[in-house]
């Protein structure tokens, strides 16, 4: 097949454009800086943002199949504010389901999220939901993933762990966390384990019509991740819990100081990011036998 990848410059993007090419499919990488990708030499590089139409439409001449990736993370506050998730994911998903159609894509695989819902609690999840029937509208044979966080090397979840102790208590062992890290669980994914089913979504007819929802093979809160973190690095940390009614009030008084998080990321703190069926086993793989987080950091 003939594959563009939209935003295979990025963290999945790059591991997919590896998988695929490995494949022995034609791939191409589309994104607004390209370049510096750390991407196979057979792997085409197409420049392009998906918010602009006329910057994109040209890449979509002669593909089989289309792979959307662009995301702006749930955990930190965008550049622009919030309101740039309806901007790029609302907004980037039609562009490219236009270009699709008009160029005569038959498949489109979109990555969306856990949650996602036009009515959901936060600008991600609402954006994300409304994305979602722009793709299940469209006249293309469609695909939806909903993974939980994905974790590997060039992640962004250990890093927004570390992040937050340097924000919050850079001098003090103490970790002040929203509601003490127990609310908010995660069923982390690892890349690898992800990006081979990514692949065979798009090889299979079977596929087409479905909206599949992968996690990893345990459940952690955000207390028990940031932990595995920390003990990974031989570092002990105490968490101590920040009470939500007054996270609720801080976070967005803090972003608006230019503090990474607001409103929008305090509710995606308030509530579970783990699948209702685990849909690996659709793709033969046994949820027990994929990658865990501790298995990655190195903790036993």
């Amino acid at each position: 097949m003939d594959v563009l990848v939209v935003g295979g410059s990025g963290f999945v993007g790059q591991h997919l454009c590896r998988e695929l090419d490995d494949r022995d499919h034609d791939v191409t990488a589309l994104s607004r800086d390209p370049h510096d990708a750390e991407l196979p030499d057979g792997v085409t590089r197409k420049e392009g943002d998906v918010t602009d139409y006329d910057s994109i439409a040209g890449a979509f001449e002669g593909r089989d199949a289309v792979v959307f990736l662009p995301a702006l993370s749930p955990l930190f506050k965008p550049d622009g504010g919030d309101e740039m998730h309806e901007v790029v994911h609302l907004g980037g998903t039609e562009n490219c389901v236009k270009a699709a159609e008009e160029h005569g894509v038959d498949r489109f695989l979109q990555m969306s999220a856990l949650g996602a819902d036009p009515d959901g609690g936060t600008h991600y999840l609402r954006a994300k939901g409304k994305a979602e029937a722009v793709v299940k509208n469209s006249e293309l044979d469609w695909t939806i993933f909903r993974p939980s966080v994905v974790f590997g090397d060039g992640g962004e979840f250990v890093y927004f762990t570390k992040r937050l102790k340097e924000i919050f208590a850079p001098a003090v062992p103490l970790y002040p966390l929203p509601g003490g890290g127990k609310k908010a669980h995660f069923q982390l994914i690892w890349i690898d384990d992800l990006v081979p089913m990514l692949a065979d979504a798009l090889e299979g007819e079977e596929h087409v019509g479905q909206t599949y929802e992968v996690g990893g093979p345990e459940t952690l809160s955000l207390r028990e991740a940031t932990e595995l973190v920390f003990a990974a690095e031989g570092k002990s940390i105490t968490i101590v819990p920040l009470p939500m009614p007054l996270a609720k009030i801080g976070l967005p008084v803090l972003g608006s100081l230019g503090f990474p998080m607001g409103s929008d990321q305090y509710e995606g703190l308030d509530f579970d990011n783990t699948p209702t069926t685990n849909d690996v086993e659709v793709f033969g793989r046994d949820p027990a036998s994929l990658r865990s987080f501790r298995s990655y950091l190195g903790v036993a």
